[in-house]
């Protein structure tokens, strides 16, 4: 049990890292529940085009979480042996390519966002009305558009913070952001204080507003304190980055951000397979993922806190260190997983009666809720297995790993259910769950082979001449 379990020394520093971005998570989560449930009380059709929209949105934010990955693992790892000069090529990398995701996925979303929703609306038992639910899914897309880029600017010095050690910041900015939120979508969905009543609108114009704080917090705080922050000293003064540098973002940045972009493209697509039962199916799933998205953050975070100390451990040369301290954080993730998944159990038939729905989607959302409460071990373990990969640069079998699994088994599962079968969406959904064993399995197998135990960085970056 000793190699599964850390001394005090050890889980206080893990709670150092984890719980600024744990209690960041969680909060976030838990306002977006309250902004979820606010939506809910206009109706099921203003819900289910506001739950249309957020899984494109969730697409673009995986790709830019996925694109800037790359330049973090190495961030983590300059951190490590204290090359300032490193962190601040890395963050240049970063800058580039997130104007760049932004720039595609900005003249997508608005050239093909009518397209992309319709491929949800499908009659079901409730005789919902599609045609309205197209109309709040649209005028929510249009205000949605504007925050893309401040999210990006904001993941981009934030991931960074977290890498070289300071977590606080973000966590204190992403608070700051959600009251914003929750706020402005009091004031802007109901109407209240002479604001007009803008319903799913008013939910897009709060999140905008949220994003731009968000934003403003990070970025102000990053510059004026370059004493902690010695990297942001210079960092933009030029946008030149060494080749070998650029090169080592790409080779571990492009299959991280395809990963990103297939992973969250396919849970898009076991979403629209789980709308063909129905537009209530849409309500019930978007209930599930809020709820379950509170639960689920807690080994969620603890995965971002494995890849940075992990990160650090390798990039400092310690790799016995890292390969221990891995396997006490995988220990400790699918523990507090167990513990999450019995309370989410618990609470399941309460979370749905709270929304101002039809009874349907309350039954469909309760069950599907117990489901995801037993599957959680599988996901936190597979979730722990990707960040151990990630942290040692093994992009390309983090790739394979994750986006090949959902699209080589978990879709044409999904497709074979949706459109051969007459399942009902509880077996249905229950089945796709199910399949996260054999990830379980694969994830084992690849981090026991410890291939991912590599040091990136090499000697001290050296600054180009400008």
């Amino acid at each position: 049990m000793k190699k599964y379990i850390g001394d005090r020394e050890f889980y206080r520093r893990v709670a150092v890292i984890l719980m600024p971005i744990l209690i960041q998570n969680v909060i976030t989560n838990f306002v977006s529940l309250l902004d979820n449930i606010m939506v809910g009380q206009v109706g099921t059709e203003p819900m289910s085009g506001v739950a249309i929209v957020n899984q494109l949105i969730f697409v673009y934010n995986l790709c830019a979480l996925g694109g800037l990955a790359g330049a973090g693992i190495l961030t983590a790892q300059f951190y490590g042996k204290g090359d300032n000069v490193g962190i601040r090529h890395s963050l240049r990398v970063k800058l580039l390519i997130g104007l760049g995701i932004f720039l595609i996925f900005g003249a997508i979303l608005t050239a093909f966002g009518d397209r992309f929703i319709r491929l949800y609306l499908h009659e079901g038992e409730s005789g919902l009305n599609l045609e309205a639910t197209l109309g709040y899914a649209r005028g929510y897309l249009d205000v949605m558009l504007l925050q893309l880029l401040p999210f990006m600017l904001t993941m981009m010095y934030s991931s960074t913070l977290r890498e070289t050690g300071e977590t606080v910041l973000p966590m204190k900015a992403g608070l700051i952001a959600v009251l914003v939120n929750l706020v402005f979508n009091y004031i802007l969905i109901f109407g209240k204080f002479g604001a007009p009543a803008l319903g799913v609108t008013g939910a897009a114009v709060a999140t905008v507003i949220a994003r731009f704080v968000e934003m403003t917090v990070v970025i102000l705080w990053t510059h004026r304190h370059s004493d902690r922050n010695p990297w942001i000293i210079g960092a933009f003064r030029s946008l030149r980055v060494p080749g070998r540098v650029f090169r080592q973002v790409l080779v571990l940045g492009l299959p991280l951000m395809l990963n990103e972009l297939l992973w969250s493209g396919g849970m898009t697509v076991l979403n629209q397979c789980y709308s063909v039962r129905g537009l209530e199916v849409v309500s019930a799933m978007n209930i599930y993922l809020t709820i379950s998205n509170l639960f689920f953050s807690a080994f969620i975070s603890t995965g971002n806190a494995t890849s940075i100390m992990v990160g650090q451990r390798l990039g400092a040369g310690e790799p016995e260190i890292a390969v221990d301290e891995d396997r006490k954080l995988i220990a400790f993730a699918l523990v507090l997983s167990v513990v999450l998944g019995a309370l989410m159990a618990l609470t399941a038939p309460s979370f749905p009666k709270i929304y101002n729905t039809i009874p349907r989607v309350k039954e469909i959302a309760t069950r599907v809720l117990l489901i995801g409460a037993l599957t959680m071990p599988l996901h936190a373990f597979a979730n722990s297995c990707y960040f151990t990969l990630r942290s040692g640069g093994k992009t390309v079998i983090t790739f394979i790993f994750d986006s090949g699994m959902v699209w080589l088994l978990s879709i044409p599962v999904a497709f074979f259910l949706a459109y051969r079968t007459e399942l009902p969406i509880v077996p249905f959904f229950a089945v796709i769950e199910a399949l996260n064993l054999v990830k379980c399995v694969v994830g084992y197998v690849m981090v026991k082979r410890k291939r991912w135990v590599v040091n990136l960085v090499g000697e001290t970056a050296a600054e180009p001449v400008l």
